[in-house]
């Protein structure tokens, strides 16, 4: 969103501040006028969303964190979920957490696949390094049967729980331990290493087709979920080394719960993948179709994240929780 014009803004706008000041001063409320504040809450807290990454003029923003933390005591109990706060959640606050932190875990895939095709190609030109991994007989048992075999060796469905439960966790590393900057990398590094080997040992021995038939449908769309964890991660680790404007808890306290917002949606995508892997790759389908299915699944998660959050952030959605249930939030002074 563009720079917004304050004074304009506030003119517009302040008559709802002084309005909901006015109810949350009041020592009881009708059926009427608790609806209302319950109204002007949300208005205005998209006002402070607004007015934080438009156009952040500190007074005001904490002056309106503060009636905005006055009325969420007010309306604690009052407010319960429901169909439009999930269906919110996802049009409005993922989608836009996704956008505003693209670069992160764009340049988190662009740079992890170039890692995975450096290391590939390494092991591939020095195949001394397979040789001592492993004896002939069982890089022919991994290339030949076990490779393939990973993946239609249980039912579909316990498959798919398990992939999607250890897929889940990796996301949960790169998330939890973002704080920390470097558990991410690492986590991401052996990721790649291990992508990287299995490649060239498959191409090495002419399995190509059956690695890249076999770990495209799911590998996708699970990877670019891993690649915004870890993007999600460095990005919390980030908020407390170069805080900007705001104090460093401050910083932090918005980007975790972003990065929060994130994690839930990642159950989501993940578990999408996992059924893709456990349903679709070892499917009799022919190799075209499940890559096909991957493919749809991974675009679909592109255009959710770059141009429904697009969308979303042009009306004003940043990827955070709503001002009611982060309650009251600071920045800066001076």
């Amino acid at each position: 969103m563009g720079d917004v014009d304050l004074d304009a803004y506030v003119g517009a706008h302040q008559g709802e501040w002084r309005e909901l000041e006015q109810l949350v001063s009041r020592s009881s409320l009708s059926a009427a006028e608790s609806d209302r504040l319950l109204d002007l809450y949300q208005r205005v807290g998209t006002h402070l969303s607004v007015l934080r990454s438009s156009a952040p003029d500190p007074a005001l923003v904490v002056s309106l964190s503060s009636l905005l933390a006055r009325a969420r005591r007010r309306t604690a109990g009052t407010r319960t979920s429901s169909l439009a706060d999930i269906g919110r959640f996802f049009v409005e606050t993922l989608p836009a957490a996704l956008y505003r932190l693209r670069w992160w875990w764009l340049t988190s895939m662009v740079v992890n696949l170039a890692v995975a095709f450096g290391f590939g190609l390494w092991f591939y030109r020095n195949p001394e390094i397979e040789a001592s991994m492993a004896t002939p007989a069982q890089i022919a048992q991994l290339v030949e049967v076990d490779f393939e075999r990973y993946y239609s060796e249980y039912a579909a469905s316990h498959f798919a729980a398990q992939v999607w439960t250890n897929n889940a966790w990796i996301a949960a590393i790169c998330i939890g331990a973002g704080v920390l900057g470097v558990p991410v990398v690492l986590v991401l590094f052996q990721n790649m290493l291990n992508l990287g080997l299995m490649g060239s040992i498959m191409l090495h021995h002419d399995r190509g087709h059956v690695f890249f038939g076999l770990l495209l449908p799911h590998g996708m769309l699970e990877l670019t979920a891993i690649f915004v964890a870890g993007g999600a991660g460095l990005r919390l680790f980030w908020s407390w080394v170069a805080p900007g404007s705001r104090t460093r808890v401050s910083s932090m306290a918005r980007e975790g719960r972003t990065t929060a917002v994130i994690a839930l949606g990642l159950v989501v995508v993940l578990l999408i993948s996992g059924v893709i892997e456990g349903f679709v790759t070892p499917s009799p389908l022919p190799t075209w179709a499940r890559i096909a299915i991957g493919l749809v699944a991974w675009a679909g998660f592109m255009v959710y994240a770059l141009v429904l959050g697009a969308r979303a952030a042009a009306r004003g959605a940043d990827g955070d929780l709503d001002a009611q249930d982060r309650g009251e939030d600071l920045v800066a002074v001076g």
